[in-house]
């Protein structure tokens, strides 16, 4: 028994929580030093699931996300935003350097076709980015998101209500975001893959953006349309 055992300590398949072993995970920069330096010097999982917790639209989750999305759109790959609770702001997603051609809204009438469109989406050899707002998911559906980006090898960012928090899920990344003074955004690590959860860090978006010279409004909301979808 205790050479068996001793056996599984050795293993590599074994994660042992001493150990903090790097991950082999394909990463993106999320474009701000303190975020990635939180994560371990890692940033936005590519071929995974990532979860952005928050309690309703508007408190600067698309700045988070603007990085990102400026340099898949450059290298010719496309951005599908999956029914976004508002339509973009196309003026400010320009000014943020984004490449509008590569960016594709869709809308779908339930939750089936929203998971087939996401699904498809990630498998997809064009795409290079999928956010999505896809309302209420069980932990099976997150769990084909999940296997779905592992086969696209596609980064898939999913803007959830923070209650989910308190449920399992298959993603290898979970941020909380909650509002911060002066234009901020609070982000706490709930889970990443390679290392502890807990990490905390705020970030001045509106400054980051360099969406200095629209209106006071868009630099808060982001870069959403005043028109509801």
């Amino acid at each position: 028994m205790s050479e068996l055992l001793n056996n599984l300590i050795h293993d590599a398949r074994i994660w042992q929580g001493h150990r903090q072993t790097p991950t082999r995970q394909t990463t993106e920069s999320t474009g701000y030093h303190e975020l990635d330096r939180q994560l371990g010097a890692t940033g936005w999982p590519v071929g995974a699931l990532s979860e952005c917790l928050l309690d309703g639209a508007g408190i600067g989750e698309l700045h988070l996300v603007l990085p990102l999305m400026k340099r898949v759109s450059a290298a010719g790959r496309t951005v599908f935003w999956v029914n976004p609770p508002y339509t973009p702001y196309v003026p400010a997603l320009s000014q943020a350097g984004v490449a509008l051609s590569q960016v594709v809204v869709i809308r779908t009438s339930s939750k089936s076709d929203t998971l087939w469109t996401l699904e498809n989406c990630l498998r997809s050899p064009v795409t290079g980015l999928v956010l999505a707002w896809p309302g209420h998911l069980a932990n099976r559906d997150t769990r084909r998101l999940q296997l779905a980006a592992e086969a696209g090898n596609t980064s898939c960012i999913v803007f959830r209500p923070r209650q989910a928090g308190q449920h399992s899920s298959p993603a290898a990344l979970r941020l909380d975001l909650t509002p911060a003074p002066r234009q901020g955004l609070q982000i706490r690590v709930l889970k990443r893959r390679g290392g502890w959860p807990g990490q905390s860090c705020q970030l001045a978006l509106g400054d980051r953006t360099g969406l200095a010279s629209t209106d006071t409004s868009r630099i808060i909301a982001g870069p959403w349309s005043d028109a509801s979808a």
